[in-house]
């Protein structure tokens, strides 16, 4: 089988399998993207040449962009070896890759400093679990400590800073852009 048959073949699969995961007939795909159920059968079962045409508006009705739709079922980006990463108190571990799915980034941080004094506001929402240890979360002018098992979700339009209570801590966080920006760029001198 050539690459670009195992490719064909795959946004089939993803063609089909999204269509059933979203409960739709033939004929409920076909309504939503004006193709006719013959052509999507044959499409399907691989008796249809795909063209772009058909599979931009599939994609839509199927709430995925064309991208995902065609993108290589390869194995050699499934695994993140990342990279540490020690600033001021923190090691980091980046576990999402850049342009990751709705622009958020995941990441494994070993704290062993305290909370800083100072907070930092930046738009949007930042939401760690504790892995390990205790967590300081300095959030405005409360002071929550987050144990080993326990999450924090918060905006963060408000002050906060973190850090490690008792011993260094270990959490997985999970920020959007501005929070990646704010707690992830390199430390400042």
């Amino acid at each position: 089988m050539t690459q670009d048959s195992e490719l064909d073949a795959l946004v089939r699969q993803r063609i089909r399998g999204l269509r059933v995961a979203r409960g739709w007939s033939l004929d409920d795909l076909a309504a939503r993207c004006f193709l006719s159920p013959s052509t999507l059968s044959r499409i399907e079962t691989g008796h249809r040449r795909i063209a772009l045409d058909q599979l931009t508006p599939i994609a839509r009705a199927l709430g995925t962009t064309l991208d995902q739709l065609v993108e290589s079922g390869a194995d050699d980006d499934v695994v993140i070896r990342p990279h540490r990463d020690e600033a001021g108190g923190v090691t980091t571990w980046l576990l999402s890759r850049e342009g990751a799915p709705h622009g958020v980034t995941v990441a494994k941080m070993r704290i062993t400093r305290a909370v800083p004094d100072e907070g930092r506001v930046h738009p949007g929402r930042d939401w760690f679990t504790v892995l390990s240890g205790t967590v300081v979360l300095r959030l405005g002018e409360r002071t929550i400590l987050v144990e080993a098992g326990q999450a924090a979700e918060f905006s963060t339009m408000v002050p906060h800073a973190f850090g490690a209570h008792g011993g260094a801590a270990e959490i997985l966080c999970i920020l959007d852009h501005d929070g990646e920006r704010t707690h992830l760029a390199p430390a400042r001198p």
